[in-house]
């Protein structure tokens, strides 16, 4: 079965870092496209930043020098690096695994900056 976990979200302070992590089981995670969306309420969902499976990255405008994802394909874990918080990157924050046949959503970790 695919299954997504994130974890490390929380409250932090403007200016400070915070690192989300996301385990995935299942035998897809090598050759899927992983990625980290975020919802904050009363907005759509939107893409922060994505790793596909041979590499490359792509980043939303407002985080880029800001937050870093990286994989480890090895513990099929993928990680944001989020620092400079501000308050605006407050939102729920998802995991996504996708590929050809797959397309597949983590449960959420809130991530909430205060000013």
């Amino acid at each position: 079965q695919v299954q997504l976990v994130e974890s490390g979200g929380g409250l932090v302070q403007a200016g400070g870092s915070l690192r989300l992590s996301c385990a995935a089981s299942g035998s897809f995670f090598s050759i899927a496209t992983m990625g980290w969306y975020r919802q904050a309420p009363g907005k759509q969902r939107e893409l922060v930043a994505e790793m596909p499976s041979g590499g490359g990255t792509n980043y939303a405008d407002d985080v880029k020098g800001r937050f870093t994802i990286s994989r480890d394909n090895a513990k099929k874990t993928v990680y944001l690096e989020m620092g400079s918080l501000k308050p605006e990157d407050t939102a729920v924050y998802y995991c996504n695994a996708r590929s050809w046949t797959i397309n597949v959503w983590g449960q959420g970790t809130q991530v909430t900056v205060s000013s």
